[in-house]
């Protein structure tokens, strides 16, 4: 029974074709396209003013170098933000929840941010490493701590990202499971693990929201670190 908990985070196939590459092709055609005209829906309309307040909440504490990058972490954004709401639909894959993929965005946008601060300002970015101030006694080990914990960075947005949603996953089946099999024997009971499950869905939809936010502000505090 607890196989098939876990089966739903499979990358299974489809005649032949990964739906690990269907679910991440399918939020870009959901995404509503820009239009000329002067006047846009309600979609577009709403879709634009979300990405502006999300900028300008996001880049203002940055400086105009850190501006370069609004358009990776907006679309970085919506496109986590687009994943993790699908994923909570019934018979679907959530791509989010394989650490493999987290890592392919950590990584790569992590290490863009290490190399521009080694590149800009290398004496700064190096001193991260050391404290002003630090015993000379003590100076090896907290170099040592200090690079282990910028290593780890990317490993924990990997990590924080797939385990959030994971948990949120799990327990939800859990609880369906149970209203499931109390309905027929007790069911005052399945009501009310209905009525929790209900709750925990919403819960959820904010989770998934701010998992794919804090998954972009923490870049945005990496990349302010080395501009």
């Amino acid at each position: 029974m607890m196989l098939s908990f876990f089966d739903q985070f499979m990358s299974s196939t489809h005649l032949g074709i990964p739906l690990m590459v269907l679910a991440l092709i399918l939020p870009w055609v959901l995404l509503p396209a820009p239009s000329p005209r002067w006047l846009n829906n309600r979609l577009i309309t709403l879709q634009s003013w979300f990405i502006n307040r999300f900028t300008q909440q996001l880049l203002l504490p940055m400086n105009m170098a850190g501006h370069k990058w609004a358009a990776i972490f907006a679309s970085l954004m919506l496109f986590l933000i687009t994943l993790n709401m699908l994923g909570l639909l019934p018979y679907t894959f959530t791509p989010t929840t394989q650490l493999s993929l987290n890592l392919g965005f950590a990584i790569p946008l992590w290490l863009a941010t290490v190399l521009i601060g080694l590149r800009n300002q290398p004496t700064a970015a190096l001193g991260h490493l050391l404290p002003e101030g630090t015993p000379a006694l003590l100076i090896p080990t907290l170099i040592i701590i200090e690079t282990v914990s910028l290593l780890i960075r990317p490993l924990a947005l990997g990590v924080r990202l797939t385990a959030n949603l994971t948990a949120g996953h799990l327990l939800i089946q859990l609880i369906a499971t149970a209203a499931f099999v109390l309905l027929p024997i007790m069911p005052a009971v399945a009501i009310m693990t209905a009525s929790i499950l209900f709750l925990l869905t919403l819960l959820e939809i904010a989770v998934a929201m701010i998992q794919a936010y804090v998954f972009v502000l923490l870049l945005s505090l990496y990349l302010q670190e080395n501009i």
